[in-house]
């Protein structure tokens, strides 16, 4: 969550049918807690998951016809609230 008055030290910007795209001080890690060196302060992580070089985006999303809002997928509700009525 971001402070009033600070500026946030990474900003992940989802690009529609696109990677999501990572800029400032970030660290990553494998699931296994190894450190992956991204090599520069802004990366492109695929979403696609067709990528030869994951977890970077190589672009391969174009080719498959990759599709993804840039916004909050609503997706389905969390277990235990009720959907608004249609």
């Amino acid at each position: 969550m971001e402070h009033p008055g600070s500026e946030p030290s990474v900003v992940i910007t989802p690009y529609p049918d696109g990677p999501l795209l990572v800029r400032g001080a970030f660290l990553l890690r494998a699931p296994d807690g190894t450190p992956i060196e991204p090599g520069r302060s802004t990366i492109a992580l695929c979403r696609c998951g067709m990528s030869a070089i994951k977890p970077f985006c190589d672009g391969t999303h174009k080719v498959t016809g990759f599709r993804a809002a840039s916004g909050r997928d609503p997706g389905p509700e969390p277990a235990g609230v009720d959907a608004p009525p249609v």
